[in-house]
């Protein structure tokens, strides 16, 4: 068992007891950043002049070395280990004697461990942003190519008034935008370093935390020694992102997921991205969105897990941090995977155009435009409102639709019908005529493309990925 303490004890800890408190299993993933951090603890205790320059050159060498052959298989990272700190220093002394033990100098495992995290939290913020730039850029390619597939808007899933395909993907553009820009929030936020914070009380070296910092690529160090090494704020913020973008994600699976049905018949997935059934060989099921949409529980699990892990701690570190990284762990990976294989499901999907546009002239779509019209006649809208009610009760007596009626039966409801009712209630008039923006009408489509496209062309990750 290689620990990185002892002295105060006289006996070993009891087996059962080291490996319930061990983290390597886990840890082990934060290897690199471990040795990043190492690395400018080293360069900036060499500056300091707590190290000579050939000690910080043998150990910036040996923890260069450890790196690669962990990166080329050379090296396992073993359960013999505490933690991935205590692999890192131990192989380190291993191979360059006496300096390696000379690294810790100034530093706790406590602003280590916050140290590590913050620097993987940080990458995954931005590989998350990533997957989601690549969403966006799928779909408003889909908004550009759809300005005028026509269908039907819904209110508590019934059919409410006609929209096009670029108007709802554009709902689903402007949630997942909202998430990019969380994340870039998060990103500013937790862009502070906690190494030099100690244990909890810093340090009497005279270390260079703002040294540091900008070694790690921080903007500053944070200000409270206590709040750098129990902050898990950054966490709960990053999951509590996350779980809104699996929200999201969630809520255009089901939408993919009833589209997919016999009854919709609105899209057909790509083979590559659907799966049959063992028994029923008609099949052909949505399982990418169903999956998408059920591991959404999994991430709102982590975050939950955190906010109850932290909700009663005192300061400052305690041991109940530690379960911080598995969910976490679990979470980031759930979420870049779904990332992954939703953008892929949706640039394959085939828009069943036919069938949602013959769906959205049925259903009584364009009823507002009706009553609208009557408006633009002189009609009060409340009497307007009532004349279409008595419409609608009229065509499903029929089985028919408004805009079949013949004008006499038009004017037998309402004598201000006139010809010009047909044009004005056809689905592509409906949409046509809504300009404002964030309206489905061509125009207003158009504006918010270019907009986004804008958006899309100054992406604040990509500097930074």
């Amino acid at each position: 068992m290689a620990q990185l303490w002892g002295g105060r004890f006289s006996k070993a800890t009891d087996e059962l007891v080291y490996r319930f408190n061990a983290s390597i299993t886990f840890d082990q993933r934060l290897f690199e950043q471990d040795i990043e951090g190492s690395i400018a603890h080293a360069v900036m205790l060499e500056k300091q002049g707590i190290l000579t320059c050939k000690e910080k050159d043998d150990i910036v060498k040996g923890l260069t070395g450890i790196r690669q052959d962990v990166l080329e298989g050379r090296l396992k990272i073993t359960e013999e280990y505490e933690d991935v700190h205590s692999f890192v220093e131990a192989v380190l002394t291993e191979r360059i004697g006496e300096a390696g033990k000379k690294l810790h100098t100034g530093r706790s495992r406590n602003d280590q461990v916050a140290l590590d995290m913050k620097l993987y939290v940080r990458e995954q913020v931005l590989e998350v942003a990533c997957g989601l730039g690549n969403l966006l850029e799928t779909l408003l390619d889909l908004m550009e190519k759809n300005l005028t597939t026509y269908m039907p808007g819904f209110t508590h899933l019934q059919k409410a008034q006609p929209t096009t395909l670029a108007h709802h993907l554009g709902a689903y553009f402007e949630m997942f935008k909202r998430d990019v820009l969380r994340l870039q929030d998060i990103y500013k936020r937790m862009n502070y370093s906690p190494l030099g914070a100690g244990a909890f009380a810093g340090t009497t070296y005279p270390l260079d935390r703002y040294y540091t910092s900008a070694l790690l690529g921080f903007e500053g160090p944070t200000l409270n020694s206590m709040d750098s090494v129990s902050d898990r704020d950054y966490i709960i913020e990053f999951l509590a992102a996350l779980s809104t973008i699996m929200m999201h994600l969630s809520r255009f699976s089901e939408e993919i997921i009833i589209w997919n049905s016999n009854e919709y018949r609105f899209v057909e997935i790509d083979d590559g991205f659907s799966t049959g059934s063992s028994i029923m060989p008609q099949k052909k099921n949505p399982d990418i969105a169903e999956l998408v949409r059920g591991k959404t529980g999994r991430v709102y699990g982590a975050l939950m897990s955190i906010l109850t892990t932290m909700k009663g701690l005192p300061l400052a570190y305690n041991k109940d941090m530690q379960e911080d990284k598995e969910v976490t762990f679990d979470a980031i990976e759930t979420v870049k995977n779904c990332l992954v294989l939703f953008q892929g499901m949706l640039s394959t999907i085939k828009f069943c155009d036919e069938v949602m546009e013959e769906s959205a002239m049925k259903g009584f779509t364009n009823a507002t435009d009706a009553a609208d019209y009557l408006v633009g006649k002189g009609v009060p809208f409340r009497d307007a409102h009532g004349i279409i009610g008595q419409l609608v009760l009229y065509c499903l007596d029929k089985n028919s639709s408004i805009d079949s009626l013949s004008l006499e039966e038009l004017k037998a409801i309402s004598p201000v019908f006139e010809g010009d009712v047909y044009e004005a209630i056809s689905l592509k008039t409906c949409v046509k005529k809504r300009l404002t923006l964030g309206a489905p009408g061509r125009e207003a489509m158009e504006k918010v493309i270019r907009i986004n496209r804008e958006f899309l062309d100054h992406l604040w990750f990509e500097e930074k990925a």
